[in-house]
């Protein structure tokens, strides 16, 4: 079954509250009245971005420095830092992706032909901006446009592949996955490789949609996450942990250590695993920072779904 962990529960407001309202240009859109809960964006480093509640924060590292608004999910923030990209979901139920500037305070919606794409992915310089997108034919596809919103392409549309959770191989591949197999496409829209999953990590994991797979700056490892045979007392569902694995050796090493659910993981380009976790009595989830031998620090004592600029 494929499950998408989606945020279509929550109240949305259909722009950044970071702006006084919504881009003129949309006529589709209602004005927001939210206002930017901190006083300045002048001076500020942001090296992190993810949901708490209803709403997101962006944040320095040490958490010292941040500011949060309502009426988006799916936060992406880009490598250098200074832009976030977001879902934003209207009142029929569609999902269109925005990316602000954090600098300029400008914001733009992804221009795109339809109205089902969501779950933004930086390519690690930042130039571009990878999703899920559904298509004509009621397919999950990947879909890849240039950060200054131009050059839209649709990769493998012709076929009859379902692929979800996109993320960037390198600078000219991406990956997606159908719950069996592990996708390689080149940025042209082609598929160039395909890799079976249980080959890969084994049949002991369960996989969701929602599950991400990321290769390492040098190409030698693959971070996911992935449902476990842990039975922890009190939780609701199947347990999920952060794995590494060495494509050489094929071995699969643990990240998160046992106790905690962990339902989203993300890999920044110089190689740190972001990821946020739920402990008994898996009511609030805290985020978390590993390298990749596994030495693990506290980042957020609340929130989900993080992801991280450059150091």
């Amino acid at each position: 079954m494929t499950t998408f962990k989606s945020h279509l529960t929550l109240a949305i407001i259909p722009c950044l509250v970071i702006f006084a309202s919504c881009n003129p240009n949309n006529n589709d859109q209602t004005k927001s009245t939210a206002i930017l809960d901190t006083v300045s964006l002048s001076s500020k480093n942001f090296a992190l971005a993810y949901q708490d509640g209803q709403k997101i924060v962006a944040t320095s590292i040490d958490t010292m420095k941040q500011i949060s608004f309502g009426g988006a999910t799916n936060p992406s923030i880009s490598p250098d830092g200074n832009k976030l990209a977001y879902t934003v979901t209207d009142s029929a139920g569609s999902r269109t992706i925005w990316v602000a500037d954090l600098e300029n305070k400008s914001q733009s919606q992804l221009q795109v032909n339809s109205n089902n794409y969501y779950q933004a992915m930086w390519s690690p310089d930042g130039n571009s901006i990878a999703f899920n997108i559904f298509n004509s034919k009621n397919l999950w596809k990947v879909g890849v446009i240039k950060s200054d919103n131009t050059g839209y392409i649709m990769l493998d549309n012709a076929s009859t592949l379902n692929v979800y959770s996109p993320t960037w191989k390198n600078e000219n591949e991406l990956v997606a996955h159908d719950l069996t197999n592990l996708y390689t496409f080149n940025t042209s829209g082609k598929l160039i490789d395909t890799k079976a999953i249980a080959d890969l990590i084994g049949g002991d994991f369960a996989l969701a949609s929602s599950n991400h797979f990321f290769y390492t700056k040098d190409g030698r490892k693959i971070i996911f996450n992935a449902g476990n045979a842990d039975s922890l007392e009190g939780l609701t569902g199947p347990s999920e942990a952060v794995y590494i694995l060495d494509l050489a050796s094929k071995k699969v090493d643990r990240i998160s250590p046992k106790g905690i659910n962990v339902p989203y993981v993300f890999l920044t380009a110089d190689d740190r695993i972001f990821y946020s976790g739920y402990e008994k009595p898996f009511i609030q989830s805290k985020i978390y920072v590993s390298d990749l031998s596994g030495t693990i620090k506290t980042v957020v004592d609340k929130g989900t779904n993080p992801t991280g600029a450059l150091k």
